[in-house]
């Protein structure tokens, strides 16, 4: 039985959340990968790097965004780049650990309730959904066309320098599907699958 949650999330919506249960997203998203966790981290978190006023500007839009909300781990293939008709024509996710570094400090940082992508993540962003609370949503990989048709409007985009994989697209999305592969009760079906596929190579190893 699929759930339907509608984004802003509240932390009580994503306590509920269990590893294992499908979701359907809708309401306004962004999308991140690693230029935008390091801009972030790097700029607002850490501060080695000086903020422009540009820097702050984007911030203080995306801000209102994420608060409660979710950042997806996407580089999209986007048509209408001449006319700024912007149009998603696909949206699979990417790899999550490379943002490993990062994400449980952007997490708190930016008040998210959740990401979106595909392979799992480690300890800091599990206990990042621990304490937040969030959730992680692994995204199908290899339906990139598919989950595009979730995409029913691109409002904007963000950090456009950072080239149209890596820039931030703030979309609004209807019945994104997904599945929560670590919830804030400390379970990971990442680590689970890891454990139990190790096991089983050491029994067949020792057999």
């Amino acid at each position: 039985m699929e759930k339907h949650l509608n984004i802003p999330i509240s932390a009580d919506e994503i306590r509920d959340l269990k590893v294992g249960e499908s979701v359907l997203l809708s309401g306004i998203m962004i999308t991140g990968r690693d230029a935008v966790h390091k801009w972030i981290h790097d700029t607002f978190i850490d501060k080695t790097k000086p903020a422009t006023q540009e820097d702050l500007d984007t911030l203080s839009q995306l801000k209102p965004i994420l608060d409660g909300g979710l950042i997806y781990h996407c580089g999209p293939v986007v048509s209408g780049l001449e006319t700024k008709q912007y149009r998603f024509v696909a949206a699979g996710p990417t790899t999550s650990i490379r943002e490993e570094p990062y994400q449980g400090d952007v997490i708190h940082f930016l008040n998210l309730r959740g990401v979106i992508g595909k392979g799992g993540m480690g300890p800091k962003t599990l206990k990042a959904c621990h304490d937040a609370p969030a959730v992680y949503f692994h995204a199908i990989g290899g339906a990139a066309a598919l989950i595009a048709e979730s995409v029913t409007e691109v409002i904007g985009v963000h950090k456009l320098e950072f080239g149209i994989p890596e820039a931030i697209w703030v979309i609004k999305v209807k019945d994104l599907p997904v599945i929560v592969t670590m919830d804030s009760h400390n379970a990971s079906l990442h680590t689970s699958v890891r454990d139990q596929s190790k096991s089983i190579l050491n029994r067949l190893i020792e057999g």
